[in-house]
């Protein structure tokens, strides 16, 4: 397990996303997750709604099931997964997310948004089919405790699905302190485990475990994308500029932390899994 050298909490993920939003949601889009490329040749809008058809054949959703969005970020695959008929409770720490979530479709019902840390979740036991995690886990500032909630929100025989960063098993001391320490650090996640450091929590909460799959090769695009979207914002929008070079700004350093992502999967000291699991 890689662990940030500065304390944080949720709060300090939410700050994060809140100052960052204008940022993430014009460079990237409502989806704030990695895109998947399985031809090599799909556009960014296109892989990122591939990563969530993935995880929601993993999860064997079906019209109907109640899914729990830990994580949700804008709502976008919450939004997805609702118009085909399922039941879905999303939640964020982010206001930012949260607001322009509800903003999307007012009058609708479902997704039913939900602003709150997970690890205090009051939602009730069993309450759920499906719980879905697309990079949220590493945020957590409680693994375990992560994991156990989601055990205790699933009904006997409801799936876990995690899409999560994970550094590589015995990364190198020169790794984790020029990579995987700072990107930990800017990215506002107090740690990033191993996937077998996933294995262990999953066991530990009591989940069978199935499988976990490494998509790094088909995932790691995404951030020349979001590199490049940057640097062509920074030459047409004096805002990108003006927030780079404002001192204040609190998380400034994440336009460097996206080239030590894009280094750190292609040297593979970074790698990208999706894990799938079920309650007894």
């Amino acid at each position: 397990m890689i662990a940030s050298k500065t304390e944080l909490d949720s709060a300090s993920v939410a700050l994060h996303y809140d100052e960052l939003d204008h940022f993430y949601r014009e460079i990237w889009g409502e989806h704030v997750h990695h895109g998947l490329w399985l031809t090599g040749r799909e556009r960014p809008e296109q892989a990122v709604m591939q990563l969530v058809e993935l995880v929601a054949r993993e999860a064997r959703i079906q019209p109907g099931a109640r899914v729990c969005d830990v994580g949700c970020g804008y709502g976008a695959t919450a939004r997805m997964l609702a118009h085909r008929g399922t039941e879905v409770t999303a939640l964020t720490v982010s206001p930012a997310q949260y607001h322009f979530a509800c903003s999307k479709e007012p009058a609708a019902k479902n997704p039913r948004y939900v602003l709150c840390d997970w690890l205090k979740n009051d939602l009730p036991a069993e309450s759920f089919d499906v719980v879905i995690s697309i990079e949220s886990s590493e945020h957590m500032t409680d693994k375990p405790a992560f994991f156990a909630q989601a055990h205790r929100v699933l009904r006997p025989g409801g799936r876990f699905i995690i899409c999560a960063w994970l550094a590589r098993e015995a990364a190198s001391e020169l790794e984790n302190r020029m990579l995987l320490e700072p990107v930990c650090r800017e990215g506002r996640m107090p740690s990033m485990g191993t996937a077998e450091d996933y294995r262990g929590f999953f066991e530990n909460a009591g989940f069978i475990f199935e499988n976990v799959r490494d998509l790094t090769r088909n995932v790691k695009k995404t951030w020349p994308i979001c590199s490049l979207r940057f640097l062509g914002g920074l030459c047409r929008n004096p805002s990108y500029a003006k927030y780079l070079f404002n001192r204040h700004s609190r998380n400034r350093v994440f336009a460097l932390t996206m080239l030590r992502i894009w280094l750190s999967y292609n040297i593979g000291s970074m790698r990208y899994g999706i894990f799938a699991a079920h309650k007894r």
